[in-house]
């Protein structure tokens, strides 16, 4: 299948996610003068997203299975609503070409590319496969049963997966057969599917990605390489364009590279190829996202082109109208994603956003979902925000990402602040000497709390004991929410 090549423009698209991608979509909209159509769960009544969108539909309750993954109710919304194009963000059903099939079967638009390459890549072991057909260097693995020809430590992955997720590294054989039950496990609980497969695992490589656009005129472009390498469980933290790790030589046989994957395989649309670099600076095939990258930001910010306007115009059927040549990387970008979550533990975190102070400034990008009064809840991944720095230089960047994360206050719960502070203030990171063990090498490590503390605590108790007549006292250490709690600094 290929993307409807309509005759009519777009008028009216149908954004069928939520949270920031979606309020970040609509913005786009906006701004080409089209119309918009939320979807929103009982529990998201209340989001940014949904009161800027031209019109909203409810789609069920909180869970993701009977609302934002229910492709029938999500098709009524949109004919109901008149929409004549659907663009599924990220995640959710953004790859999945059941969903696809069903938006073009309706006569609308789909803002995402052919199913055929949707199908190829999203199997692990057939975009491999297709890959190796194409020439694309692949990491060395196989099957189950060619465990022993791959060697010592490997990785089991599930052949749908993604996000970390159905995935476990063995350092022996003895280890293997439980890795594989795990991840079996695993996987047909995220996907569906416990198809598994094995890789030979790198050491220390870089996770470096190249964004891909093409045309339904034959015309596929790459706007240059980011860094995905800090990573905690296998899912991105921080991300930045260009990487210093990348030479003009090397970006230009990735970039062509990925050019050459995207061709194989039919692409039309947004896309990216990620590959793992070695130390010795040779790279390998990942897999291929065929969606619009949650990072999409940061290559937004040095390339200048808007990634979901160029998604709406191939969809339309309209020529890129540029080459490679004409494309540039001007100065630096880096990316944050602000989680709800515990920065030790990395376990997700609940709560009411009590308070919220977003930083502004030369360079500064805040993509973001909340607002104050928003409770994160259960329901949905524990992605917030996405802070974007950009400068001149990668030094410049840095400095303006430092103190946007230190003006970044959230009150009511907790976040991955603290972690990403440790990230950009840590000297290896200001070296460029990022590789996906950063976080195991350099683990954030909560600070101990002064003896200062539990004096004045013992103090606040001796006082809590006494009478107190007609006065008031206000216990902040005793709430969890008190904005003293968090400064990074002790101040009188």
């Amino acid at each position: 299948m290929t993307p409807t090549m309509r005759t009519e423009a777009v008028t009216k698209v149908l954004v069928a996610n939520r949270g920031e991608i979606a309020l970040r979509i609509v913005r786009t909209l906006r701004e080409l003068g089209l119309e918009s159509v939320a979807v929103y769960s009982e529990a998201d009544a209340g989001a940014p997203y949904v009161a800027l969108a031209t019109q909203a539909v409810c789609v069920g309750p909180p869970a993701v299975s009977e609302s934002y993954l229910n492709i029938d109710t999500i098709l009524a919304a949109a004919l109901q609503t008149g929409a004549d194009a659907v663009h599924p963000g990220y995640g959710l059903l953004s790859e999945n070409p059941v969903f696809a099939e069903a938006v073009v079967k309706a006569g609308m638009t789909w803002i995402g590319p052919p199913t055929d390459a949707m199908n190829t890549m999203a199997s692990k072991t057939h975009a491999r496969a297709a890959m190796t057909k194409a020439g694309v260097p692949v990491v060395p693995g196989g099957p189950v049963e060619e465990a022993n020809s791959i060697g010592f430590p490997m990785l089991v992955k599930a052949s749908a997966g993604g996000g970390g997720k159905g995935m476990r590294r063995v350092n022996s054989a003895d280890e293997l057969p439980d890795a594989l039950a795990a991840c079996r496990r695993e996987a047909a609980k995220a996907f569906g599917d416990d198809t598994v497969y094995l890789e030979r695992f790198i050491e220390r490589p870089r996770h470096v990605e190249i964004q891909v656009l093409a045309d339904a005129h034959g015309t596929v472009v790459h706007l240059f390489e980011r860094e995905c390498s800090v990573q905690r469980r296998h899912q991105k933290v921080v991300e930045e364009s260009p990487s210093v790790a990348v030479s003009d030589s090397l970006r230009a046989q990735m970039g062509d590279t990925a050019v050459a994957a995207a061709q194989s395989v039919g692409y039309v649309g947004a896309g990216t190829v990620e590959f793992l670099v070695d130390s010795e600076g040779e790279f390998y095939f990942l897999e291929m996202n065929t969606r619009l990258q949650v990072e999409h930001p940061v290559t937004e910010m040095v390339v200048g082109l808007d990634l979901v306007a160029e998604q709406i115009r191939i969809a339309q059927g309209e020529k890129l109208g540029y080459v490679q040549g004409d494309l540039r990387q001007r100065g630096h970008a880096i990316e944050c994603r602000i989680y709800a979550e515990d920065p030790v533990s990395f376990l997700p975190q609940t709560g009411v956003i009590q308070a919220l102070i977003v930083p502004e400034g030369p360079g500064i990008r805040h993509d973001s979902g909340i607002c104050s009064g928003w409770e994160v809840g259960v329901h949905y991944d524990p992605l917030l925000a996405k802070l974007c720095a950009w400068g001149p230089t990668r030094s410049m960047a840095i400095a303006r990402l430092r103190r946007a994360l230190d003006d970044y206050i959230v009150v009511g719960v907790q976040t991955n602040l603290d972690l990403l502070r440790h990230v950009i203030d840590h000297p290896e990171f200001a070296a460029g000497d990022t590789t996906t063990a950063f976080l195991e090498e350099y683990p954030y490590e909560r600070p101990p709390v002064p003896d200062v503390v539990f004096i004045a605590r013992a103090l606040m108790d001796v006082v809590e004991s006494e009478p107190k007549g007609d006065a008031t006292h206000t216990d902040h250490q005793a709430d969890a929410h008190s904005p003293w709690k968090r400064l990074r600094g002790w101040r009188l």
